[in-house]
Order: structure tokens, then C-alpha cells, then sequence
């Protein structure tokens, strides 16, 4: 992938821009926060508004190389869906996050945030023969909201990326089967949401799983849990109280990442 050694200017950015570039930056402290890190692997993106890109589609992306903890706003790569890196610092992108990432950026126009994790108890489920199971409270909230992705090798290949979004669908939290979770969504924070469900539901089954036979859950009863869920729900914040929480925490921790 293409690098440019200049860093974006704050003076001279679109507020838009910043303000993502801030909540970004901030989104991978919090994961860093969480232990949802994987050395210095997975990625979360979020594409550009209009207002910044003037049409195109492009998407911010964490430098390949650097640990989430050393994730700031400003060196955020902001690249096209090529790949080539219009505004960072000399850090790579790495392939197999760009070549997931820019299919779902491009071909899905609600899928504002990309989230993708190798946490134990999320590639665990991922690994399972019959994936996430109906038997938790957290299950009970995702009803007909996950879609499973068969494991193709490493994500590197674009030939992948058609069946990838026909595996996905309208879904947005996603097992890649012997690989780890994904979600998606119109803002940040309902992402997160997503995710943090996702993956509550994860290590909730993996120590079911360890002490025995789990209870199911109704099909019923899950509809009306996923249903009477607010998290999710735009007219209800969608998951950005939460993760405003989150923040504080981060900031009164360490606030490295506005620089």
C-alpha cells in the first residue's frame, strides 16, 4: 500500500474529519482498555461523510504497525478504497484489514463503522461446530441479527469480498468462522453496541460450555428480548451513552490519543 509522509494539518481539516478522527482514536483506547487488542492486528474503520470526501469513498484506518494504545487521531491513515493512503504518517496499511474493510465500506451504504476482533472467547465460538448458541441473555438480545462467514484463509484476497457481503446480508454482527467477530453499523457507538453484545455473548457461552449443558432460550422469548433491546435503537442513542462511559474512562486514564 501506498504511503505519504505528511500528517494531516488540524488547522486546515474539516471539522467532520476531526471529529471522527477524535472518536476513532478514542474507539481504539477503549478496545486497548477492554484487552479486545490482538498485538498489533484487527482493525476499526470508520468512512468519511461526504462533507470531507466531496463524493468518494474513503474510510479512516489504524497504522499498521502501531499497538492501539499508541493510536492518536492524527495518525489515523486516511485512505480510498484502493488502498492508497491520502493523508498519515509512514505507517503501512495493512492488507488484510484494507481488503475487508473497503468491500464492506463500498458495497454497504449503512455501514458507516467496521469492527473486527480476534478475542479468545470470540474466535472460540467462531470455532465451535454449531457457532453462537441460543442460551444467554446476550444471545437472546442479536435474534436473527447474526450471519456466519466460512473461513477462507487470510483476508487478503479480493476475490473473497462478494461472498463475504452475501454471507453477511443485512446482519450486523458477524462470526468469520475459525477466525473472530465483526460488526457494523450507521454510527460508531451502535457498532460498538453490537460488538460488546457480540461479544458478552461469546464468553458467557464459552464458561456455560465449560460447566456443562446449557438452558436454551426460546425462539419466542429471543425475538421479544431483541425486539424490547434498546441499545441498538437510534431513537435511543444507539450505544453512544456507553461508549461515552467508556471514554471518560480512557481520558482519565490517558488522553494521549486527541493529539
Amino acid at each position: 500500500m501506498n504511503t505519504r509522509l505528511d500528517a494531516p494539518d488540524a488547522s486546515l481539516m474539516h471539522p467532520d474529519e476531526r471529529a471522527a478522527r477524535l472518536q476513532l482514536a478514542a474507539c481504539y483506547r477503549v478496545f486497548a482498555m477492554l484487552g479486545w487488542t490482538e498485538m498489533i492486528y484487527n482493525h476499526i474503520t470508520v468512512r468519511l461523510p461526504e462533507s470531507v470526501t466531496g463524493g468518494e469513498k474513503q474510510f479512516l484506518i489504524n497504522p499498521f504497525g502501531l499497538h492501539y494504545t499508541e493510536v492518536t487521531a492524527s495518525n489515523l491513515l486516511k485512505i480510498d478504497l484502493q488502498g492508497k493512503v491520502l493523508c498519515g504518517g509512514t505507517y503501512p496499511v495493512n492488507p488484510a484489514g484494507f481488503t475487508v474493510h473497503a468491500t464492506i465500506h463500498d458495497h454497504m451504504p449503512e455501514a458507516h463503522c467496521v469492527m473486527h476482533t480476534h478475542t479468545t472467547a470470540g474466535v472460540a465460538v467462531a470455532c465451535l461446530q454449531g457457532g453462537l448458541q441460543q442460551t444467554n441473555f446476550y444471545t437472546a438480545q442479536l435474534y436473527d441479527m447474526v450471519a456466519y462467514h466460512d473461513f477462507e484463509g487470510i483476508t487478503i484476497h479480493a476475490d473473497e469480498g462478494p461472498r463475504l457481503l452475501k454471507s453477511i446480508g443485512n446482519r450486523p454482527a458477524v462470526i468469520l468462522r475459525n477466525h473472530g467477530l465483526l460488526a457494523w453499523g450507521r454510527t460508531l457507538p451502535q457498532t460498538f453496541a453490537i460488538l460488546w453484545t457480540l461479544q458478552r455473548a461469546c464468553e458467557i457461552q464459552m464458561a456455560t460450555f465449560s460447566m456443562g449443558a446449557a438452558i436454551p432460550v426460546s425462539e419466542d422469548i429471543a425475538r421479544r428480548c431483541t425486539r424490547d433491546a434498546l441499545q441498538f435503537n437510534p431513537d435511543h442513542g444507539a450505544g453512544r451513552d456507553m461508549f461515552d462511559a467508556l471514554v471518560r474512562q480512557v481520558d482519565r486514564i490517558d488522553d494521549s490519543y486527541r493529539k
